[in-house]
């Protein structure tokens, strides 16, 4: 392709006013006229174009797909979510932990002190009921009348027992063999120390029969039987140890001070309301009546025999406690 033959170049056309127009002078950087012309003429090279020779890819040179830009937009913009999603979970797990954290400090602390009292408790007892806390001395308390070597030798099964495991129904077997035990409790002394607690019944009298004669307690319970009166036990006389009679007897023998209970030789009493006794040897008769006001009863009587002695009269009358009666 052949270049076209320049225009000729104009003659300058005088300016207005008649002057001559001075030469315009291009600025720095802008191209002379005739540069600027054949640059205009020149084809244009794109900037990204390979150099001359260099082998274009037809895949390359046509450019990137739209596919192409909307998977890298898409995955760029997935990772970014992610990264922030993340970054908003540790942020607010941070948070959580930093305004939680002296309630986790307390529920720590609650938690040890409840391992610690579990701890403490099966340690107790698992020495409670280990060998350290066995049974090696029986101790009995509260008996008079009966034995304690006695009931020590009945309760021996229970020796080397760990106290927590002893046998209470083996334990009332055994003392229920003894008439005079009225009840009994069981107190354990650790480490080794078994306390039987003897609650004796209180024998009421002799009732004449013909095995002997049957020391019995208030509740008509047979004590003892021997051919002979026992001493310091007044005999009884009355219908049958299952009446009334019986009972109320029973309850005014029981209600006695020890200092006139010791004096009573014998007690009598058909019904429950005529209950008489005997004192010592001078045969002196009280006549009670029934059970009732039996301890208000009792003071009248002493202080009646502190008044008059009972050799002195043949007879306190005290039926009615507000009036005592001298025969």
């Amino acid at each position: 392709m052949q270049r076209p033959t320049p225009l000729p170049p104009q003659a300058e056309k005088p300016a207005r006013g008649g002057g001559s127009r001075p030469p315009v002078e291009p600025l720095p950087g802008s191209l002379a006229p005739e540069a600027e012309s054949s640059a205009l003429l020149a084809p244009v090279t794109p900037i990204d174009a390979p150099p001359p020779g260099a082998r274009v890819d037809e895949q390359d040179a046509a450019g990137p797909t739209p596919d192409e830009h909307a998977t890298d937009s898409e995955s760029v913009g997935m990772r970014d979510v992610w990264r922030a999603a993340r970054a908003r979970r540790k942020a607010l797990r941070a948070e959580v932990r930093r305004f939680t954290g002296r309630q986790r400090r307390r529920r720590a602390i609650w938690i040890g002190v409840a391992a610690s009292l579990v701890l403490l408790v099966l340690v107790t007892l698992g020495a409670a009921y280990s060998p350290l806390f066995a049974v090696e001395q029986i101790r009995v308390a509260g008996t008079s009348q009966l034995k304690a070597v006695d009931v020590q030798k009945a309760l021996a099964s229970q020796l080397g027992t760990p106290l927590p495991l002893v046998d209470e129904s083996a334990v009332k077997a055994a003392l229920v063999r003894f008439p005079l035990v009225e009840s009994y409790t069981l107190e354990a002394m650790p480490p080794h120390e078994l306390i039987v607690r003897i609650v004796e019944r209180t024998p009421v009298g002799a009732i004449q029969s013909d095995a002997g004669y049957t020391v019995v307690d208030a509740a008509g319970v047979a004590l003892s039987t021997t051919t002979t009166p026992p001493a310091g036990q007044p005999l009884i006389t009355v219908p049958n140890v299952h009446s009334s009679a019986f009972d109320s007897l029973g309850q005014v023998m029981r209600a006695l001070p020890a200092a006139i209970r010791s004096q009573v030789t014998a007690a009598t009493a058909t019904t429950p309301d005529d209950v008489t006794f005997t004192l010592g040897g001078t045969r002196t008769q009280v006549v009670w009546g029934s059970a009732d006001q039996s301890a208000l009863k009792a003071l009248v009587l002493e202080r009646a025999m502190k008044a008059k002695a009972p050799g002195s009269v043949s007879a306190y009358d005290v039926s009615s406690a507000g009036a005592v009666v001298f025969r």
